[in-house]
């Protein structure tokens, strides 16, 4: 009997007609559906008329599932593997099984979909050419900073996920490690009330917090020469190349990685001496 092959179908992260004709046609022709989550998964193959068996494949069962898979595929079964949304392995089920199938040399095929990761930073307005993906910060305190410190060295767009319960206590450890730089945050993408919200990390304030999130944040800025200098001089400079006292402002507060109220008062608290 042939061996039977594994299919990791990307699935729509909100909107469920962003799912390819590729990944239709693979759910409606392999022999099973291994899901995150069943009942979740039931939406879309019921959206498209796909009446296949599921099974589920999650954290919680990744190693007997992936013996069960492996088993499925030996006899001639082909099955694929999808999460709850996005593409399986990123921040979801599927590296076990995938090194797995590696290691016992069974054939596997990648059917890309939309990634959440992709579509923020596309949207985000922050660095597109290089980024970092940190995933969902751990729960432990000393986890989420040890890896939040080495992120703050990149030099690229650091993009995490976050869930609606984590998000402002993962939006404060990011400002107490990252300090203040811009961020995006992206909520409920491709969804009826998508949402880009931008602003400084210490300063950004989301309300009605609901959703799926991701967190964009501009990563470690290219050492600036007029940053040497104090505010007032940095501020006079800009000044001085012929632009606005508001544009003047806002120009210093970027190069500084921080608000425009921060230099403004700043600015404000020096003049008031002289």
């Amino acid at each position: 009997m042939n061996k039977g092959k594994v299919y990791f179908v990307g699935t729509p992260i909100g909107n469920l007609a962003d799912i390819t004709l590729r990944a239709l046609d693979t759910l409606k022709n392999v022999d099973l559906i291994a899901c995150e989550d069943t009942r979740h998964s039931s939406i879309l193959l019921q959206h498209y008329d796909i009446k296949k068996p599921t099974f589920s494949y999650h954290k919680f069962n990744e190693k007997t599932a992936t013996q069960k898979i492996i088993s499925q595929v030996r006899d001639g079964k082909n099955i694929a593997v999808i999460s709850d949304a996005g593409m399986p392995a990123i921040s979801d089920p599927g590296f076990v099984l995938l090194d797995e199938l590696i290691k016992n040399d069974i054939e596997y095929e990648i059917i890309p979909g939309v990634s959440a990761v992709v579509t923020a930073l596309v949207g985000s307005g922050l660095d597109t050419q290089h980024f970092v993906f940190g995933g969902f910060l751990p729960d432990k305190k000393i986890e989420r900073e040890t890896l939040l410190q080495k992120l703050s060295l990149a030099e690229s767009t650091i993009i995490l996920y976050s869930a609606d319960h984590d998000l402002e206590k993962d939006l404060e450890t990011c400002f107490a490690v990252l300090g203040s730089r811009r961020v995006v945050v992206a909520n409920d993408l491709t969804k009826k009330f998508e949402r880009f919200y931008r602003g400084v990390l210490g300063e950004l304030k989301i309300e009605n917090i609901k959703g799926e999130f991701v967190i964009l944040i501009e990563g470690l800025p290219v050492h600036n020469d007029l940053n040497d200098l104090s505010i007032l001089e940095h501020y006079n400079y800009y000044l001085n190349s012929g632009i606005d006292k508001k544009e003047a402002i806002k120009k210093v507060a970027k190069d500084r990685q921080v608000s425009k109220s921060t230099i403004y008062n700043e600015i404000l608290k020096i003049t008031e001496k002289h």
